[in-house]
């Protein structure tokens, strides 16, 4: 291959990443007023959200009908402190994207949230599994410092996918905790499991018991019915 020739296919190269790059930087999260108006609830925004300005007030979390919505500018984590995951549980709700990416120019998560412990401290802690309207999901935790069980997240059948832009999508995200296995469930099916030795330990969770909540990327919009935790 000449030299011209790789110049081309560099420059190719970066006439297809550029927008992708640029969709990227243009992301940035997008405040909403409103805060938490659900008795009982707390939340706490990413450590770059704060940097960047933003606090629970930048988003908005309400009771709408029987279930609860979330509408965010901040990726946020909501956690009830009276509803206490402990031993063998279960926590599970269905999320409602109603227009897919209506905030976003790419897929955005949200899921649930279990073992939170120490909230609203440096040192906090806690899982979560979230679902994306494009059929992927993550699991990946905080303890404080970032780490992922799947990377940055993978594509499974069980996730369902939106038909495009702005149409509805719907995922039922549940995580158990049973023994010595921590599982996420995706619409009835079981997406990922890990032992409590890969989650607990210097740097990621202090225990599987702990608080339970919900994770929410940001700008994102999702109504949340039948959230629920029950023992196994």
């Amino acid at each position: 291959m000449t030299h011209r020739t790789l110049h081309r296919a560099a420059a190719l190269a970066a006439l297809i990443l550029a927008p992708q790059v640029l969709a990227a930087q243009e992301d940035k999260s997008v405040a909403v007023k409103g805060g938490i108006e659900m008795p009982g609830w707390k939340g706490i925004v990413d450590d770059k959200e704060l940097k960047a300005g933003l606090t629970v007030d930048s988003a908005h979390f309400r009771a709408m009908g029987p279930g609860m919505h979330a509408t965010t500018g901040p990726a946020i984590t909501y956690w009830n402190p009276t509803m206490m995951g402990k031993g063998d549980y279960t926590v599970k709700a269905t999320f409602s994207e109603r227009e897919y990416m209506g905030r976003n120019n790419h897929p955005h998560p949200y899921g649930i949230v279990i073992a939170a412990n120490d909230m609203g401290t440096p040192n906090a802690s806690y899982l979560y599994c979230s679902a994306y309207g494009n059929g992927n999901f993550i699991v990946r935790g905080m303890g404080p410092a970032p780490f992922q069980m799947n990377g940055r997240g993978t594509a499974h059948p069980a996730v369902n996918k939106a038909e495009a832009k702005g149409k509805p999508v719907t995922q039922e995200i549940a995580m158990s905790v049973k023994g010595d296995k921590v599982s996420c469930s995706i619409n009835g099916q079981e997406v990922a499991s890990y032992s409590k030795a890969e989650l607990v330990g210097a740097g990621k969770l202090k225990s599987t018991d702990g608080a339970v909540g919900v994770r929410m990327g940001h700008n994102t919009d999702a109504h949340l019915a039948g959230f629920a935790l029950t023992k196994n």
